[in-house]
C-alpha cells in the first residue's frame, strides 16, 4: 500500500486498520447495501485521503485499493471492494459521515473505499473466455 503510486508522487491517502469484531460490526452498518459481509471479515482497511493535498485523490486511492486486493490475492486471501465516497448510510447521513464519526476520522480526510480482507467462503470462477467482452477494446483507435 504505502508503495502504491500516485499522481505526481504526492500519495495522499491514508490507511486505517480495523480488526476489532465489534467495529467491523458497526462499520457494515454504515453502509446498509452491499457491506454486510464486512462484520465476518478478519480485517477492513478504510483508504483515505487528504483531498487538499491532490487533486486527483479518488484516482489515488482507487488505485491503492486494488493494490490490496491484488497483494491479497496473491497470499491466498479474499477481498472484496466496498464503495463509500457518494454512498448513503440515511436519507441525511453518508455512508462516510457514518465511517467518520465511528473512527474518529478528522475533517480533512475523504473516505474512498473500504477493502474487506478474510480467507474466502467460496471460490469463484474467473469469467470464461468465450464470455470476455472483446467488443470493449480497441487498436489504435476507437
Amino acid at each position: 500500500m504505502l508503495r502504491s503510486p500516485s499522481s505526481r508522487g504526492i500519495d495522499p491517502w491514508e490507511f486505517i486498520f480495523v480488526d476489532d469484531s465489534e467495529l467491523l460490526k458497526q462499520l457494515a452498518l454504515c453502509k446498509p447495501h452491499g457491506a454486510g459481509f464486512l462484520k465476518e471479515a478478519a480485517l477492513g482497511i478504510v483508504i483515505c485521503a487528504d483531498e487538499q493535498k491532490s487533486d486527483v485523490w479518488v484516482e489515488d486511492c482507487s488505485i491503492a485499493s486494488i493494490l490490496v486486493q491484488m497483494v491479497a490475492q496473491s497470499i491466498g486471501l479474499g477481498s472484496c471492494w466496498i464503495q463509500i465516497r457518494k454512498r448513503k448510510f440515511d436519507d441525511h447521513t453518508t455512508s462516510e459521515d457514518c465511517i467518520r464519526n465511528l473512527l474518529n476520522i478528522p475533517g480533512g480526510l475523504k473516505v474512498e473505499s473500504i477493502i474487506a480482507l478474510g480467507y474466502p467462503a467460496e471460490k469463484k470462477e474467473p469469467i470464461r473466455r468465450e464470455n470476455l467482452k472483446y467488443e470493449k477494446m480497441r487498436i489504435n483507435y476507437y
